[in-house]
């Protein structure tokens, strides 16, 4: 199995059909490439391209024009995220299918759970050409 949740004490240590339980307040915020995001992994295999992660968007917070390579689920926790598609506020969920491109916005700031069974591709800014990871 190459799924692991970074930073999780032990985990090595589980056979292949354990189950692992994670401590999310304990993970790490880490940055990513987009400036006023910040992500939680709570699952990543990275020979597939599968993730889970919390993403905390600061307030004014923009992702610019990316594509979704595969399916991507977003379930909004706090706060909100738009694009010239909708918005998706606390407590609602939004999943996009392979091929949708948009930029994403959060004006006052949001957390969210976003799955992914691969990472998307930027198409323009400081992050073109790589991954939110």
């Amino acid at each position: 199995m190459t799924a692991v949740t970074p930073h999780v004490p032990g985990q090595k240590a589980l056979g292949p059909e354990e189950s692992r339980f994670v401590d999310v307040e304990s993970l790490p915020w880490k940055a990513t490439p987009a400036p006023g995001v910040d992500m939680k992994v709570l699952l990543e295999d990275p020979a597939t391209g599968l993730l889970t992660a919390l993403f905390r968007w600061a307030p004014g917070t923009s992702l610019d024009l990316h594509e979704h390579v595969e399916i991507e689920q977003t379930y909004v926790l706090e706060g909100h995220i738009v694009d010239e598609e909708g918005e998706v506020t606390a407590g609602n969920f939004v999943w996009r299918p392979r091929g949708n491109r948009h930029v994403a916005r959060s004006p006052k700031g949001a957390l969210v759970l976003s799955m992914f069974l691969k990472p998307n591709v930027f198409l323009a800014g400081k992050a073109a050409g790589q991954s939110l990871r």
